[in-house]
C-alpha cells in the first residue's frame, strides 16, 4: 500500500520508480484509498496499454506531458491488468482460515479503540462466514451491520432475504455500490476542478447504471448505500433514490450516501426531503489534512459537512472508510470538533460541531443509520449493554488532545471485550 502525501518526498509514484526495482516482471502498487494503482513498464507492455490507448469512460490512465502513461491508473481502467502477471492464490480452506483470523484480529482492534458496533461496507461471502464462525468461537467482540457487496448480494436477494435479517450481533444491512472516485486520492467527481487543473474527477457508474442498481435493490426491500464523494455524483444518486421512492413508496427506507463528501444547500435539502443518510468521513480532516489544498478553501467549507447536515435536521453519522482513513472514534471526535489537521491547520472551520453533537454523531446517529436506534446508541434501560469507559471526559480536555484519551474499558453485551485479558 502507498499514500503519496505521507512520504517525505510528497509525490506520486512513477512507472520509472517501479522499473528501477523490477525491470523484468510486472509489478503493481496500490494506493491505500483503493481507487488508484501504479504499474511498471512490463505490466503496461503485457496489458497492451500504450500512448495511443484511450481512457475508458469509468477510469483513467494518467500521463506524462507527451501522452505516455506515467504508471498511475485510476478506477476501472485497472481492469486491463487483471490478467497480467501472477497473484497469490489460496485454497478454500486457507482463505477461510485467513478470513477468520483477520476478522478476530480486527475485532480486537475495534473494541480497543472504543467501538462496539461497526458498519462493514465490504461484506462479501467470505466475510459473512467469518463473522459467524468467530462468533461461534467466542472471538467476535463487536457487533456488525453488513453492507453486502459483490456476488453475495444477488444470492441473498434471490433467497428472499432483505435488510434487517440477522440479530443484534450480525445483521444483514444494505447493499453497497460505488459511483465515483476517491477524496484521498483526488479522483472524486465534482462540478468544479481540482485547484490549478482542468480535472473534474471520475465517475464509475452512469446514471442508468445507478438507476438499475437502486431500482433492483429498493424494490426487493433493501437499503442501498452508494459511494458518492463529489457533488455531481451525489446529485446522480439522489436522482435515483427519488425515482425509486416515487415508483415504490416507502416511509422509512433510509438509503445511504456513502462518504457524501462535497455538498451544497440544494443537495442537503434533497437529502433531508427523502430521509437519506449521508455518511461523511469523520477522521479525514485531521488525518489527511495535507491533501485538502488540492480542493481549496471554498470546497472545504462544504466537505465532510457534519454541521450543515445537523443544522438541516439530518441524522448524520460518522464514517472512517478504513483502511483509507483511521477508524479510531476519539480521533474522529477531535477532527469534527476542531476541523484541524495533524499539523494544526483548520479546514472548513464553519463545519465545526460541539462535543455533544460529536458524541451524538458517534453513537445515536450511527444506530439510526442501521435501523437500530431502539436498541443501541445510548445507555438507556432496555437497550443493549454496550458502552465505553474513558480515562478522561472529552469535555474537560484541550480539544486538540481528544485523540490521546485512553480507552479504559469497552463492554459489549455486558461483557468486557477490552482489555482482552478481562473478557
Amino acid at each position: 500500500m502507498f499514500d503519496d502525501t505521507k512520504l517525505a518526498e510528497n509525490r506520486m509514484l512513477h512507472r520509472r520508480d517501479l522499473d528501477e526495482a523490477a525491470p523484468n516482471h510486472p509489478v503493481s502498487v496500490n494506493h491505500r484509498g483503493g481507487h488508484t494503482s501504479w504499474y511498471n513498464s512490463k505490466a503496461f507492455e503485457l496489458a497492451h496499454v500504450t500512448k495511443d490507448t484511450k481512457d475508458p469512460a469509468d477510469g483513467r490512465f494518467f500521463r506524462d506531458p507527451d501522452g505516455t502513461p506515467n504508471g498511475r491508473v485510476a478506477e476501472m481502467a485497472r481492469r486491463v491488468f487483471n490478467s497480467v502477471g501472477e497473484r497469490v492464490r489460496y485454497t478454500p480452506e486457507h482463505a477461510a482460515e485467513r478470513a477468520r483470523k483477520g476478522m478476530a484480529y480486527i475485532s480486537e482492534l475495534y473494541t480497543a479503540s472504543g467501538l462496539t458496533t461497526v458498519h462493514d461496507l465490504s461484506a462479501t461471502a467470505p466475510n459473512i462466514r467469518a463473522y459467524e464462525e468467530i462468533r461461534a468461537e467466542g472471538n467476535l467482540r463487536h457487533r456488525a451491520y453488513m453492507m453486502i457487496r459483490g456476488a453475495a448480494f444477488p444470492l441473498l436477494r434471490d433467497a428472499g432475504m432483505f435488510t434487517g435479517f440477522g440479530d443484534e450481533w450480525v445483521r444483514v444491512g444494505g447493499v453497497k455500490f460505488a459511483a465515483d472516485g476517491s477524496a484521498s486520492e483526488r479522483t472524486m467527481r465534482m462540478s468544479t476542478p481540482y485547484v490549478g487543473t482542468d480535472d473534474y474527477g471520475i465517475l464509475t457508474m452512469t446514471q442508468q447504471e445507478i438507476h438499475e442498481a437502486v431500482d433492483d435493490a429498493h424494490s426487493h426491500g433493501w437499503q442501498v448505500g452508494i459511494h458518492a464523494n463529489g457533488d455531481v455524483t451525489i446529485d446522480m444518486v439522489l436522482t435515483a433514490y427519488e425515482r425509486a421512492l416515487k415508483k415504490w413508496p416507502h416511509p422509512d427506507r433510509r438509503h445511504r450516501i456513502e462518504h457524501c463528501s462535497l455538498v451544497n444547500p440544494s443537495l442537503i435539502n434533497r437529502i433531508k426531503a427523502i430521509g437519506a443518510i449521508p455518511t461523511p468521513f469523520w477522521t479525514y480532516v485531521y488525518y489527511h489534512g495535507e491533501k485538502w489544498a488540492e480542493f481549496g478553501d471554498e470546497k472545504m467549507r462544504w466537505m465532510f459537512a457534519h454541521k450543515s447536515f445537523l443544522d438541516a435536521g439530518i441524522i448524520v453519522p460518522g464514517a472512517s472508510d478504513y483502511g483509507p482513513g483511521p477508524f479510531e472514534p476519539l480521533m474522529a471526535i477531535q477532527s469534527m470538533v476542531t476541523r484541524r489537521d495533524y499539523r494544526g491547520r483548520e479546514w472548513g472551520a464553519n463545519q465545526k460541531i460541539t462535543m455533544d453533537q460529536a458524541l451524538m454523531v458517534a453513537t445515536q446517529n450511527g444506530a439510526h443509520a442501521s435501523f437500530e436506534e431502539k436498541i443501541k446508541g445510548s445507555i438507556t434501560a432496555g437497550k443493549l449493554a454496550d458502552f465505553v469507559i474513558l480515562e478522561k471526559d472529552p469535555h474537560d480536555v484541550d480539544p486538540n488532545t481528544i485523540k490521546d484519551i485512553k480507552v479504559v474499558r469497552t463492554v459489549t453485551g455486558g461483557r468486557t471485550v477490552y482489555p482482552k485479558s478481562e473478557g
